[in-house]
């Protein structure tokens, strides 16, 4: 059974509908934008200062990828209407996008960078509207994979900035310093409770900044050269409307990257719900889809105002677990804070000015919880050798490429920058995977009827011609009509008193050997089955309700019951095993 009769999540302080107070809010909101606004604009003037443009237009593009950071982080925490996921999820410049960036600026210019991004964007939208006929491939294996492999991408990264101090410091600056911001971290995040536990992040740093100091590692320069207040809006460079060549020949890779993005941001969205509530609940697919509008919406506004593309930045989730703060409030304070960053360059120009190895040391930490939550998201979704295949190859791979050891000296300079990104490499690695074990698994076969009692009728005979064919025994038939019977009165529960014609139901059946795997798609409805069947297992009083008793069979008969609900579909998966001979 792939449920257990009673389960808990992490510890969790404060749930996304819970409200602190204040001064944990701005104190969480401050240690998130200090440990991403680095990321953020730094990535920017890679980008910009690789592809050989103006300081001019750097100013712009870091603010205005602040801006837009800041205003995706309100829209995911608060959810406006289908956009955002309703958790906290920071967006920030997309460290996928810098090839094909940097190409474009260098052939085209900004105003090329600024018509490409905006238009790829579009494509994140679709991509999210339908979403429910992508759930075969991207899966949780798949998600779970990105997201151990977003720990390997960025791990040499972090480690790289670990290792660097200013010229003529002491050798020992950039070890002792990191050991004391590690040290102080692990020690309050291991032992620490409440309100230390929040501000553990922090502490490491700041202790860690008082050995930095002592060595004479800070550097001022920047803070007293850049201004108080101002946005720099003579930089921005405008469209390129002629969508000439050079558009068309870039388009695809631009678009390949956006998916790429979308899928961290599926997994993100994923893993941030894991950890979002004090017991454990289904994910909601809907505010899966609502994350990858608003990571559509954050590509947009990029492509408007000429900048880096967003995306989800995943150690959120590492955070999150860390502080045990979920709350919708704290998400949409640190999107203030972007916003007043990018407003205030002088503000900014202090943050960066922490060390290389204070921010590197602290990332190593939040980049190991990410790897083992992927883990766990894949562990969750059940485990046979297809899917142990699928994860162990796919890692490998991502991680040949991302140390340089499969082919990519032998490559094309533009296939060498983008496979040799880790994530890029072996999530593609992962979904053409999982597209040959869906297309040379058995063919479901498939009855479209309506969602009420007067279908059980040809549910039945259609199961029945099933069953003819795959040679089924009395005792398999029979469980595989019980487990259809109840799964059709479990997803009518919530058309009681509904006016109107009955939904649509599609029933689809695999037959694999020694198992039967049901799937009903119908319109969605509000509550979702795998809790309310968790529910169901742990009441010790009497069941009010029919549909609660269908959900205690379907659970007592299916080996697993998987219910997604996306906005336009609502799915239930019904795995039925082979009694026992």
């Amino acid at each position: 059974m792939a449920l257990p009769a009673s389960r808990s999540g992490p510890d969790v302080r404060f749930q996304p509908d819970e409200n602190p107070g204040w001064p944990v809010t701005v104190g969480l909101a401050l240690q998130y934008c200090l440990l991403t606004v680095g990321p953020i604009v730094l990535t920017v003037a890679i980008v910009v200062r690789a592809a050989g443009q103006s300081e001019l237009f750097l100013s712009w593009a870091a603010c205005a990828a602040l801006l837009v950071s800041g205003i995706a982080t309100m829209v995911q925490a608060q959810r406006v209407g289908r956009l955002g996921a309703g958790y906290i999820l920071l967006m920030g410049t997309s460290g996928a996008f810098i090839a094909v960036a940097v190409t474009a600026l260098a052939q085209g210019g900004p105003a090329l960078l600024a018509t490409l991004v905006a238009v790829s964007a579009v494509f994140q939208f679709v991509l999210a509207s339908r979403l429910s006929l992508l759930r075969r491939i991207i899966t949780p294996t798949v998600a779970g994979t990105v997201i151990m492999l977003i720990a390997v991408t960025v791990m040499p990264l972090i480690l790289d900035l670990i290792g660097q101090v200013p010229a003529g410091v002491a050798p020992a600056a950039g070890p002792v310093t990191a050991a004391v911001t590690l040290g102080v971290t692990m020690v309050i995040v291991l032992r620490a409770s409440g309100a230390m536990r929040l501000w553990g992040p922090v502490i490491g740093i700041v202790a860690g900044s008082a050995v930095a100091g002592f060595f004479g590692v800070f550097s001022w320069d920047a803070v007293a050269a850049a201004p108080w207040f101002g946005l720099p809006l003579e930089g921005w460079p405008g469209f390129d409307f002629s969508f000439g060549p050079v558009f068309w020949a870039l388009l695809p890779a631009f678009v390949f990257v956006t998916l790429v993005g979308a899928i961290e941001t599926i997994g993100d969205a994923v893993a941030v719900q894991r950890v979002s509530w004090r017991k454990e609940r289904a994910t909601d697919f809907r505010g899966v889809q609502g994350a990858v509008m608003a990571d559509g919406l954050g590509n947009l506004l990029s492509g408007l105002l000429a900048t880096v593309p967003n995306t989800t930045y995943s150690s959120t989730v590492a955070i999150v677990e860390i502080t045990g703060v979920a709350a919708r409030r704290v998400g949409v304070a640190i999107g203030v804070g972007f916003c007043s960053l990018a407003l205030l360059p002088k503000l900014v120009a202090v943050i960066l000015s922490v060390p290389d190895a204070i921010i590197g040391t602290y990332l190593i930490v939040l980049m190991a919880i990410l790897f083992v939550l992927g883990m766990r998201i894949v562990v969750a979704d059940g485990m046979n050798y297809r899917k142990a295949a699928i994860v162990g190859v796919s890692f490998w791979v991502g991680y040949g490429f991302q140390s340089g050891g499969l082919f990519i000296d032998r490559m094309s300079p533009f296939f060498a920058e983008m496979l040799g990104n880790g994530m890029t490499s072996g999530g593609l690695a992962a979904l053409a995977l999982s597209v040959f074990v869906e297309l040379a698994g058995p063919r479901r076969k498939r009855l479209v009827t309506t969602l009420d009692v007067e279908a059980l009728p040809g549910i039945r005979a259609f199961i029945e011609s099933c069953a003819a064919r795959a040679g089924w025994g009395g005792d398999m038939l029979q469980r595989v009509h019980l487990a259809s019977e109840e799964a059709l009165v479990s997803l009518m529960g919530d058309e009681d008193g509904a006016d109107g014609p009955a939904r649509r139901l599609r029933l689809g059946v695999r037959l694999e050997r020694g198992a039967a795997e049901l799937e009903f798609l119908a319109a969605p409805g509000e509550g979702n089955l795998e809790d309310r069947m968790a529910l169901a297992a742990e009441q010790s009083v009497e069941i009010e309700a029919q549909r609660d008793f269908s959900l205690r069979l379907l659970r007592h008969l299916a080996g697993s019951v998987r219910h997604q609900k996306y906005h336009d579909t609502d799915i239930l998966t019904v795995r039925v095993e082979a009694p026992a001979a």
